[in-house]
C-alpha cells in the first residue's frame, strides 16, 4: 500500500546542508498499522509528509497506492491521495466558520456525494457527536474537535489513513478514548493506518513499530496485540 526505498530529505540552513531523513527504506501492507516513533527532531514528521506526499523527497522514491508519487506534479499527487487518503493532526485543522456536520461534509461534497449530510452525522454520531452537529470548533473541547477531525479523515471511506500526533494535544484520559476510535474505524474498515507518536498507549496498539533515530530507521519491530 505504501512504500519507500532510498528516501533522503534534505535542507538548506545558515551552516549548510542539513540531513532530515538519510536512506529510509520501508514497507507498509494494506490493512497493516504501523506506529513511527523516535525523539523530537528524529524526521518523524517529515517521513509521515513524505509517505502521503505532501512533500517531496531529495532523493529516493515513495510509492502510494501504487503510484510513483515523485513522477508525479502536485496536482497529480493530490488526485492520488484523493478519496484514498484521509489525515488526522495534532492541531486538528478544522474550518472556524464551519460546524462539526459541514467540516465532515466538505471533503464528501469535494467528492460530489450526494448524500453528504446524512453520511456526516452517521460519522459524527459513531464517534460520540450525535448531538454536537451543530457545534462551531470554539464550542467543542480539544477531543471533541479530533473526533470531529477523525470523522472529517474517515469520511471518504480512505485506504489509508496517516495521523500525526494525533493525542499530542488531549490529556490521558481524551487521548485514551481518541485512541479506541482511531482503531475501532481502522478494524471495521480495513483502513491502513501510519501514524507518528510520542504515545507510549498508542505505538503498542500498532502492528509494527518503526524507530526513527537522526533520520534513519534504527528498529522495525512487529508489536504482540
Amino acid at each position: 500500500m505504501v512504500s519507500a526505498a532510498g528516501l533522503c530529505k534534505q535542507v538548506v540552513t545558515s551552516e549548510g546542508m542539513l540531513d532530515i531523513l538519510s536512506d529510509v527504506t520501508l514497507e507498509i501492507k494494506a490493512g497493516e498499522s504501523v506506529a513511527i516513533v523516535g525523539v523530537s527532531g528524529s524526521g518523524k514528521s517529515t517521513l509521515l509528509g513524505l509517505l502521503a506526499g505532501l512533500d517531496t523527497p531529495s532523493r529516493g522514491s515513495v510509492t502510494l497506492a501504487g503510484q510513483r508519487l515523485e513522477l508525479l506534479d502536485e496536482d497529480g499527487r493530490a488526485a492520488v491521495r484523493a478519496g484514498r487518503v484521509g489525515f488526522v493532526f495534532q492541531a486538528f485543522q478544522l474550518l472556524a466558520g464551519m460546524t462539526a456536520q459541514e467540516n465532515v461534509m466538505l471533503p464528501l461534497e469535494l467528492a460530489g456525494v450526494t448524500d453528504a449530510g446524512a453520511r456526516a452525522r452517521e460519522l459524527l454520531d459513531r464517534v460520540g457527536l450525535g448531538d454536537r452537529v451543530g457545534h462551531y470548533p470554539r464550542q467543542l473541547s480539544g477531543g471533541e474537535q479530533q473526533r470531529v477531525a477523525i470523522a472529517r479523515a474517515f469520511a471518504g471511506g480512505p485506504e489509508i489513513l496517516f495521523a500525526d500526533e494525533p493525542t499530542g494535544n488531549l490529556d490521558s484520559a481524551t487521548g485514551a478514548r481518541i485512541i479506541e476510535i482511531l482503531f475501532e474505524l481502522n478494524r471495521e474498515r480495513r483502513t491502513t493506518l501510519i501514524l507518528v507518536t510520542h504515545d507510549e498507549a498508542l505505538a503498542p496498539r500498532c502492528d509494527r513499530r518503526i524507530q526513527l533515530d537522526g533520520g534513519r530507521i534504527v528498529n522495525v519491530a512487529r508489536v504482540s496485540s
